[in-house]
């Protein structure tokens, strides 16, 4: 492969970039709060668009417009789930969140906050939930891992064995040098590149194509039900895709964008932003896959690829249709989904590895220099294991990220969307609420019961189990007055 294939230069300039962003952030990292948190000191934009690009990986420029490619507009479903779940939790439970893991004992972690907000002395809630957090992210690792060894391999011709390193060894060194402050910042960064990627795909494509009606008459003649959003589906095939966007109320690394916030002032602003780049993000998404029809049916001598495998719908229409410098950037886009969410979630792992294990119960007087440095070694722990999960392709550990979405979304959602809504929940109800939502996950999922997505029966019998648990015990005095504290923060400022 020459050297001076632009794609090429274009993806080693962009990784040097993040490699950058992360030795500059390494320089505002003075503790564990600014590793893990950031020092609580993002900016509304910051918060905005890290969240979203956190929350969007490899799937959104490779999987959505795939699916839309071979189904048609009836795939879009789970983009509407997704924009109201999100919408909901910057609604109810960002700026909240915010001012409740201040308020109950500073936390920099969700099991910490659990752990603070409930009084929970055992140090089981805390555990419980770590585990929680440390074994469904390790899995969504090792798909971020596999992910960028795909696009490597398929952009470069690299051996998967190499690509796998390639592709991950540049999030590693940016998440391991500069924490929490360097995952922001590069999200940032990959946000703006993924928007200018799925806006002006989509206007090249339609170009490409002839103009709207064109465009729209060949996905018509080439089959007239891809318009039809009902098509090849069911009421629980609809409520299934809908419910994706439950799970927004219990991911940790989403969250942990809305507890760095500078203040609860920064929030509503931040809504508006992120809730705009996402609406134009997925719209971007459904329309490179929907008019990507009408380009392959017109054009059979270059869709091999495609035909072969539907996820490269993307990747093929920008090789085809861009000088090779701008491909190179719009498939930087995709490196930059996969990298920003695989960081997030290795430092998410580190955090709940170094806050909720070392610290808390191995080395209680460590020095903040020592907590920072456990962080970093945990990045690496957290990263190897995933790579040796990802050695094997043949694992599909792809096929994992909708059980580790539901998992978090049924084990956390409700505990973190009801306790900072309710001030009369427990600590009992807290932890009913996290152990009834994994196993009806985990259980929902083996049985395959009634072909519903697992998260929904998981949401709604943890929130049953937090309410009636909750009633058969009484908060104390502390937590009741640090909620009515925190509830009366928010109302005063957001």
């Amino acid at each position: 492969m020459s050297v001076s294939n632009p794609t090429l230069i274009t993806f080693v300039i962009y990784i040097a970039a993040m490699v950058l962003i992360g030795f500059m952030a390494y320089r505002s990292t003075n503790n564990l709060s600014d590793y893990i948190l950031g020092g609580r000191s993002l900016g509304s934009v910051v918060t905005a668009l890290s969240a979203g690009a956190s929350d969007m990986s490899g799937w959104l420029l490779m999987g959505l417009p795939g699916a839309i490619y071979m189904s048609g507009l009836s795939e879009s479903w789970i983009a509407i789930g997704l924009i109201v779940g999100a919408y909901l939790n910057w609604l109810f439970v960002a700026g909240r969140l915010r001012v409740q893991t201040e308020h109950n004992g500073d936390a920099l972690t969700l099991p910490d906050y659990f752990s603070s907000r409930f009084e929970d002395k055992s140090g089981l809630l805390r555990i419980i939930s770590a585990v929680v957090i440390l074994v469904f992210f390790t899995i969504y690792c090792a798909s971020g891992i596999v992910a960028g060894a795909r696009l490597f391999e398929s952009t470069f011709g690299m051996s998967y064995e190499t690509a796998l390193w390639a592709g991950a060894a540049a999030t590693i060194a940016y998440t391991f040098v500069g924490g929490f402050l360097a995952v922001s910042w590069t999200d940032t960064v990959q946000a703006t590149l993924m928007i200018f990627a799925l806006l002006l795909t989509p206007i090249i494509v339609l170009l490409a194509t002839g103009g709207v009606d064109t465009t729209f008459l060949a996905i018509e003649a080439q089959d007239a039900s891809n318009f039809d959003m009902l098509k090849n589906t069911t009421f629980i095939g609809i409520i299934s895709l809908m419910g994706w966007g439950l799970g927004y109320f219990g991911q940790p690394h989403i969250l942990a964008r809305f507890m760095a916030a500078d203040s609860v002032k920064s929030i509503a602003n931040a809504r508006r932003i992120s809730m705009t780049w996402m609406i134009l993000c997925l719209g971007g998404t459904v329309a490179v896959g929907f008019f990507g029809i009408a380009y392959f049916s017109a054009h059979p001598d270059v869709a091999g690829p495609v035909t072969e495998n539907h996820e490269r719908v993307f990747i093929e229409l920008a090789k085809i249709l861009f000088n090779p410098w701008i491909a190179g950037v719009l498939l930087s886009a995709i490196l930059a989904a996969v990298m920003s969410t695989l960081s997030c979630q290795l430092l998410v792992c580190s955090s709940a590895l170094t806050e909720d294990f070392y610290k808390t119960f191995l080395r209680k007087s460590a020095s903040q220099l020592e907590l920072v440095w456990v962080g970093r070694a945990m990045v690496l722990l957290v990263a190897l294991i995933a790579i040796a999960m990802a050695a094997n392709p043949e694992n599909r550990v792809l096929g994992l990220v909708s059980y580790a979405w539901a998992g978090f979304g049924a084990a956390f959602g409700p505990v973190v969307l009801i306790s900072v809504i309710w001030k009369d929940m427990t600590r009992n109800g807290a932890l009913a609420g996290i152990l009834v939502g994994a196993i009806t996950v985990i259980v929902w999922k083996h049985f395959e019961l009634l072909g519903l997505y697992e998260i929904i029966p998981g949401f709604i019998f943890a929130s049953l189990a937090i309410y009636i648990v909750s009633k058969l015990g009484t908060p104390t005095a502390g937590m009741l007055s640090r909620f009515a504290a925190a509830e009366a923060d928010f109302r005063l400022n957001k």
